[in-house]
């Protein structure tokens, strides 16, 4: 592989580039490709500690201090931390008196969404101008195909130089970028560098790099996996690259394959354009529990608005309503319905929300948390048979 495809802008050979028309039909119609004879070149894009870094922008007394998007309430969930808090330990999904015990000069803001969903958008258009091969994640991070692209740039790494420029001149954020020949080893490269990093892993520099890692940093690999895998003694990728197949499917079932393959710097997956989220949720916890179905159902309500505001700005819709619900002694349990057709209407997923709710009382227990997502997404169908009924 030419430096000039990877480190520095310069060309790729013409058989690389001499792909067939059936593969740039599929570029046309926004899929991923294998070029004939060259590895793929993919970009991972990470905005670097998105929620809080717009806060700091918009709100100039922030910036350089501690900041936490979250509520800062006892029972309150960081959703994002400044890199000035994380310099104390605090992170995402830290409960907010942890973090303000961690921290205690730790400035707790409100989330809003809008503004956080509005820049993404703002995002996401740049990503359009080079390619229209662009897997979202979640709003502040996408995989960007680039083999082929809108601008006919034959460096990867350029693009990816190009593309956090424009970031930092539109929107004044900065983004982390990683680029490989692989998603696995993109999402990766874009972590080696943060903040506001660009990292470059080589077909030649893969399966090294992937050797010397600790598995926690291998993408899928919790808490859980990892402590699983530190048991047998797997600790590293090198490590995990010296197991057998057979012997990570006996351990990890149907992750076993991706574990065997990954440690050797390989992973096919192709880049999904405009990939639709299996499901979008909700959820609250609140200061103080709900012991009746009067206050739980008032509670929910406000949680299927949330739910309903997504379905209706991204015109999608499902079939399945599931409900969450975690009592004062923290046991969590959940309750779905299945419909033939999609809900189509905000009052129709609170009435379902509410029949699931509904048996769940009288409680022994007080509700400390209610959640609603909605799932068997798809785009919303312009006909339907009669409304999804609840039996009477």
């Amino acid at each position: 592989m030419p430096d000039g495809a990877w480190g520095r802008p310069g060309g790729w050979s013409r058989a690389v580039l001499d792909v067939s028309l059936q593969a740039l039909n599929r570029v046309g119609a926004g899929e991923g490709f294998e070029p004939a004879g060259g590895a793929r070149k993919i970009i991972h894009i990470d905005m670097d500690a998105f929620y809080a870094s717009v806060e700091q922008r918009d709100n100039p007394e922030l910036r350089g201090k501690p900041v936490a998007v979250g509520g800062s309430r006892e029972r309150g969930v960081v959703a994002a931390a400044s890199y000035e808090a994380r310099q104390f330990g605090v992170h995402s999904a830290m409960p907010s008196i942890t973090a303000k015990r961690k921290c205690p000069e730790l400035i707790f803001v409100k989330p809003r969404f809008d503004a956080y969903k509005a820049i993404s958008q703002q995002i996401r258009e740049i990503f359009a101008a080079y390619t229209p091969i662009i897997e979202p994640l979640s709003l502040d991070e996408a995989y960007l195909d680039v083999t082929e692209n809108l601008k006919d740039i034959a460096s990867a790494t350029q693009i990816a130089e190009d593309i956090r420029a424009r970031i930092r001149a539109e929107t004044e954020l900065t983004a982390s970028a990683g680029v490989s020949y692989n998603k696995f080893l993109a999402k990766l490269a874009s972590d080696h560098r943060k903040p506001d990093g660009l990292f470059v892993i080589t077909p030649k520099m893969g399966p090294e790099f992937v050797e010397t890692l600790p598995v926690r940093k291998f993408h899928g690999v919790g808490p859980a996996t990892d402590a699983k895998m530190q048991r047998l003694e797997i600790k590293t990728g090198f490590d995990l690259r010296a197991q057998t197949l057979a012997f990570l499917q006996q351990h990890f079932g149907k992750g076993g394959p991706y574990y065997y393959w990954a440690a050797r710097g390989v992973d096919e997956r192709p880049v999904h354009a405009d990939r639709i989220r299996k499901s979008v949720g909700a959820e609250n916890t609140f200061a103080a529990d709900l012991f009746t179905y009067e206050a739980a159902r008032a509670a929910l309500g406000e949680i299927v608005d949330k739910v309903w505001s997504y379905c209706e700005g991204s015109d999608i819709r499902g079939r399945t309503v599931t409900l969450k619900v975690k009592f004062a002694n923290f046991r969590q349990i959940t309750r779905s319905r299945t419909g033939q057709m999609q809900i189509r209407t905000r009052s129709e997923l609170e009435e379902l929300g509410n029949a699931l709710l509904e048996p769940l009382f009288p409680v022994a227990k007080g509700v400390r948390l209610l959640g609603v997502s909605l799932s068997s997404l798809a785009a919303e169908e312009t006909e339907r048979e009669p409304e999804f009924s609840l039996p009477s």
